[in-house]
């Protein structure tokens, strides 16, 4: 019924050059950011446990002085894993590497972000 939901999955990459871990406590909340081998573009997965949180994560990781189109998949604004499981929103924007974006994560949520150079 959701099919723009599995739009990360469709385009996620398989073949990693790069693997950061931006953030996390064990058995409770982990943000990853991976550069795919075979383009510039750069995956970024975050989820926690059943509890909600608000993550500040820096972009220092993209390449500097390049845009890009940050293609979010994320929690809804209600969701929460008890009684919205399938609440969710998807968004873009554009960023850089000096930029930090606040994520939120519903409990026992996550969000995907795809990032694509802008040429």
């Amino acid at each position: 019924a959701r099919p723009e939901a599995f739009r990360f999955i469709k385009d996620v990459a398989v073949d990693w050059a790069a693997t950061r871990v931006l953030n996390g406590e064990i058995g409770d909340y982990v943000t990853m950011a991976r550069k795919d081998r075979n383009s510039e573009q750069w995956f970024l997965g975050s989820l926690t446990d059943e509890h909600g949180r608000v993550l500040a994560v820096p972009l220092s990781f993209l390449t500097p002085g390049r845009r890009y189109t940050a293609e979010i998949y994320r929690d809804g604004d209600e969701a929460h894993y008890l009684d919205h499981r399938f609440a969710f929103a998807a968004e873009s924007r554009e960023v850089t590497s000096a930029d930090t974006l606040t994520i939120r994560l519903a409990p026992g949520g996550g969000q995907a972000i795809r990032f694509v150079p802008v040429d």
